[in-house]
């Protein structure tokens, strides 16, 4: 049956810091060189018949960390990129939070009603991406295929394959190189797991 393993991007020194990415290309830093390292070792017993990405680097090096035990090519697909924060790229979580008060106060309670300055809704973001799973398993009925995204994509991915509103959003983890599992039954996704990183375990945190 048809599988997807929806993939988290390793740690960037954003993260680390807490700044907003979203549509930036920010590199791995060595964290997250070793997490996407550890992620393609724990997946390589699996048979992978596909993998696609964000076309940003932090997600394209993941994919490529897991796509190199199975001996297929990484596809850049464009929907699932980053959500785009607008103005609050490449600014501070402590800074957008005194500039920005008021909608990130919103955006702490209800995200689904949020649209960034200059940026995207979750609804904008959950449609596009969905998009592209639906045409993902349009292209390999019965495969199984890797898609590396992001932590705002994955979320309301998540949401979409469980039939979840996106004020649900907060209430799903993703962790850096966090691992998800759907399987198509029918023509009903079903959970075989969320936020998997067992293969993290090992790691200094």
């Amino acid at each position: 049956m048809t599988q997807i393993i929806l993939v988290r991007h390793g740690r960037t020194p954003w993260n680390k810091d807490k700044i907003f990415r979203g549509t930036v290309d920010v590199p791995h830093d060595e964290v997250g060189r070793e997490e996407a390292r550890l992620a393609g070792e724990w997946l390589k017993g699996e048979t992978i018949h596909a993998a696609y990405c964000s076309p940003l680097s932090r997600a394209r090096d993941t994919a490529e960390a897991i796509a190199r035990h199975h001996g297929v090519t990484v596809q850049a697909l464009p929907e699932i990129i980053d959500l785009n924060y607008g103005d609050w790229q490449k600014v501070p979580l402590a800074e957008v939070k005194v500039r920005w008060a008021d909608l990130y106060r919103q955006w702490e309670t209800a995200p689904q009603t949020v649209r960034f300055p200059n940026g995207e809704t979750l609804k904008e973001c959950r449609a596009r991406a969905w998009a592209a799973v639906e045409e993902v398993a349009r292209r390999h009925p019965g495969q199984t295929v890797v898609l590396a995204a992001h932590r705002v994509v994955n979320k309301v991915l998540i949401c979409a394959f469980i039939g979840l509103d996106n004020s649900h959003f907060w209430r799903i983890g993703q962790d850096t190189t966090a691992i998800n599992r759907f399987r198509l039954v029918g023509d009903t996704w079903h959970i075989v797991t969320v936020n998997d990183n067992c293969h993290l375990r090992e790691m200094p945190r």
